[in-house]
């Protein structure tokens, strides 16, 4: 009796670390862009791209439309939302509503030495950038400075629900950045728009730094609708 109640207990278990790890794959395959956005692909191809047997990988699917990154269209196969403006806009809206009280948070009884590690970070990318442009390491370290500066500023509000909830968010930010160039002026002018943030954070003007942090929205909003 024993043994039937140790191996009840561990199914669910690998039942949902399976579709976890489903659901990982199928975003990296599609942030790699090995998962195609906008066009139509079967259960069957996709469990091939991301190697992942087709049970876990329904369970994920129907996760991902649940959180609006796909359709499954029942005859015609899965489709990954292609970007537009209605989600770029909502994409924003969300972060407005949830970081600008998480800034003021953040302004009035954030780290300050965690402040001063970003702010040097972005100044060494800013000046890398200037010298040698935008190449993969540039890349990936803009994307663990917007990770780790938006993460402290949610991070703020002591609040598990909203971390989790921004962490979903992130995907759609991710989904939004797959058909942007980011060139070097663009880069540069978002790592100082970053700068004006965490300055404003580090003299503790909570109603600067929300200034700052929406202007830096709206420029950021301009730029994945190509407006800027």
């Amino acid at each position: 009796m024993a043994g039937k109640a140790k191996s009840v207990s561990h199914t669910p278990v690998a039942a949902i670390r399976k579709s976890d790890v489903a659901y990982e794959r199928i975003l990296e395959g599609l942030f790699d862009r090995r998962v195609p956005v906008g066009a139509f692909i079967s259960q069957n191809e996709l469990s091939a791209i991301v190697d992942v047997p087709v049970a876990p990988l329904r369970d994920a699917l129907r996760v991902l439309e649940a959180e609006g990154i796909l359709t499954i269209h029942p005859r015609s196969g899965i489709q990954v939302v292609r970007p537009g403006m209605e989600l770029t806009r909502a994409t924003y809206q969300f972060r407005s509503i949830i970081e600008r009280s998480a800034i003021r948070a953040f302004a009035e009884q954030g780290d300050e030495s965690v402040m001063n590690a970003l702010e040097m970070r972005h100044s060494r990318l800013i000046r890398r950038v200037e010298r040698e442009g935008v190449g993969k390491e540039q890349l990936e370290e803009m994307d663990a400075l917007e990770r780790e500066l938006h993460g402290a500023i949610i991070g703020a509000l002591r609040n598990p629900l909203i971390d989790s909830t921004y962490r979903r968010m992130h995907n759609y930010l991710r989904l939004l950045r797959l058909d942007s160039k980011l060139t070097s002026p663009i880069m540069i002018r978002t790592l100082k728009e970053h700068l004006d943030i965490l300055e404003a954070c580090s003299t503790r003007n909570a109603d600067s730094a929300e200034a700052m942090l929406l202007a830096h929205f709206q420029a950021a909003m301009q730029r994945n609708l190509g407006l800027v």
